[in-house]
């Protein structure tokens, strides 16, 4: 993948995540028992570019989405329920999907996502809030997120193995990783970018 491909890649993802995100924002919440549930719809695209761009890429994804959502209909309050929230989450990702290597599927990170996501907004309630007694809300988060990561996961793990141009981008991932692991970098990864 040339530099300008990966440029395009990262703005069309970026994009995406945006108008999916205002998109759930105009939905009723989906969980009237659990008030501020979401179903994180955009983090489809986030799985999608952690799965298909090296991690500082995706980490751009992540970063240009929190700041377009916010100028498109955010608020500061929402910045940084959202950042701390998609930070925790997409470390979290980054580190079982590193981790867990080939135990874990991409249903498995998704999920894993989810519950960091609750967490991180869950710190910020506690900071705004100055009390942890907010985190006593994190198994009813914790139990939505789970629900909501599984399903954005296997939506996510359909568009992978079913859109031709993503699964391009999952081979040109795999194609990276194989010269690192054998220890160099062939003339083919190097032009990956």
């Amino acid at each position: 993948m040339t530099n300008n491909q990966r440029i395009a890649y990262i703005a069309l993802l970026s994009a995406q995540a945006v108008i999916i995100g205002l998109f759930e924002r105009a939905i009723p919440f989906p969980f009237a028992f659990a008030p501020g549930a979401k179903l994180g719809l955009a983090n489809i695209i986030t799985l999608m570019a952690l799965y298909t761009l090296p991690v500082k890429d995706t980490f751009k994804v992540v970063i240009l989405r929190l700041i377009l959502g916010t100028l498109f209909g955010g608020t500061i309050s929402t910045f940084m329920y959202s950042a701390l929230g998609a930070i925790f989450s997409f470390i979290s990702m980054y580190f079982v999907k590193t981790i867990g290597n080939k135990q874990i599927s991409l249903i498995g990170v998704s999920a894993t996502g989810a519950i960091f996501h609750n967490i991180g907004q869950l710190t910020v309630a506690s900071w705004i809030a100055k009390t942890w007694t907010v985190f006593l809300y994190l198994p009813v988060l914790s139990f939505i997120g789970l629900l909501a990561g599984i399903a954005t996961g296997i939506m996510a793990n359909y568009l992978l193995n079913h859109v031709e141009k993503l699964n391009y981008y999952l081979h040109l991932q795999e194609l990276r990783k194989q010269p690192e692991a054998k220890g160099g970098r062939d003339e083919h990864a190097s032009n990956l970018g």
